[in-house]
């Protein structure tokens, strides 16, 4: 077996469509593909499932995405009903900002350095 490349991350959401809003909003992610309120899925190659599609015992997940500049974000974060944990500058790699969406998971967003 040979592992090619990520295919997704998918997230347990225990209200699909509430988080499904503050992916689109606060994010910006654009819809893939959606089962009513069972899968929701982005172009970003990650995706929300509901308790009965995840796969059993699911624990959590951090998906880091990478962004161009962090202009605005922190307050379309909290806009759209999620928390801004803060930001970690690591030199010559760049930054990356935490946040906690509003069902508790955490998300990071990378910027490149330079």
């Amino acid at each position: 077996m040979e592992v090619k490349r990520l295919q997704n991350v998918y997230l347990v959401a225990q209200r699909p469509a509430e988080l499904n809003a503050f992916y689109e909003s606060a994010l910006g992610l654009k819809l893939k593909f959606r089962d009513g309120d069972k899968w929701i899925q982005y172009g970003a190659g990650m995706a929300l499932a509901s308790p009965e599609e995840a796969a059993p015992a699911t624990a959590g997940a951090v998906m880091v995405f990478e962004v161009d500049d962090f202009t605005g974000v922190q307050e379309r974060i909290t806009g759209a009903g999620g928390a801004v944990l803060g930001q970690r500058d690591m030199g010559s790699h760049g930054t990356v900002l935490s946040l906690r969406d509003p069902e508790g998971h955490i998300v990071q967003l990378f910027r490149r350095a330079g």
